[in-house]
């Protein structure tokens, strides 16, 4: 059997082509890898990504990868044969993250080792197979929670970047969702009834973190301050493409939010 790609709505296709095209994410004969969590953000981007893929001027391969943990509360294994059925590239890398944690965690939290080891995976599968992309799910409201805890807790201004090359030069990471709002991807996966792993970081569900508490911040400021997103988009540019050589849009970029 083989599953049809879900069609994005059209207002995300047209942010996320717009940040493809805002930070040259995407460059003719690239293989993008992308990190496939199970969550509604990288199960939206996948399928935005098959759409590029399909109606796009420049041609990329894609695969994806998932970091099953090996947590009693998140398994993630369903979605093994939901991407044989899509006919992806798929690598399925199981590694005792949580018992690592446990086990070597100092000082940290659990989801800053948890993603540190996840990201260190990432790039080996990607080595391994032969990608030069890997490509994220963070959308605005993770760079804007991330901007707040940097200037809250870190005295630094700070926040992910939306397209950068790793310390090591051989691959680039890419968030094509650095302009959607998590809502939107949430509606999506609703609508399109994506399978959507629960509970996809356990280490955080069991605990509080500071990010729960940022969140809930900037949501009770949003219904003061209706454009704050789009307030906090502006301040954050600078930061989301620092370091970034020609982050100006390719032709190729230009198109896609066209694309519909």
């Amino acid at each position: 059997m083989t599953t049809s790609p879900a069609k994005p709505p059209k207002t995300l296709i047209r942010l996320a082509g717009k940040a493809i095209a805002d930070y040259a994410m995407i460059q003719a004969g690239d293989r993008i890898l992308l990190g496939l969590s199970g969550g509604k953000d990288s199960l939206s981007l996948l399928h935005l990504l098959l759409h590029f893929q399909r109606c796009a001027p420049v041609k990329f391969e894609l695969g994806a990868v998932t970091v099953d943990p090996q947590s009693e509360v998140y398994d993630p294994s369903a979605l093994i044969p939901y991407m044989a059925d899509l006919r992806v590239a798929y690598f399925y890398e199981r590694k005792p993250i949580l018992r690592l944690a446990t086990e070597h965690m100092d000082n940290d939290s659990y989801c800053a080792f948890c993603s540190r080891m996840k990201r260190g995976i990432m790039y080996g599968v990607a080595r391994r197979e032969g990608y030069n992309v890997l490509a994220l799910g963070q959308h605005l409201d993770d760079l804007a929670e991330s901007f707040m805890m940097s200037a809250f807790h870190g005295g630094r201004l700070k926040t992910m970047k939306a397209h950068y090359r790793i310390d090591a030069g051989d691959l680039r990471v890419i968030r094509p969702l650095v302009y959607a709002r998590e809502r939107q991807t949430a509606s999506f996966a609703a609508a399109a009834g994506l399978p959507v792993i629960p509970e996809n970081c356990p280490g955080c569900f069991n605990m509080p973190t500071q990010r729960m508490h940022v969140k809930g911040l900037l949501a009770a400021q949003e219904q003061v301050i209706p454009q704050l997103f789009k307030c906090l988009l502006s301040t954050m540019r600078p930061l989301m493409a620092a370091g970034l050589k020609h982050a100006k849009g390719t032709a190729y970029g230009s198109r896609l939010g066209a694309i519909g």
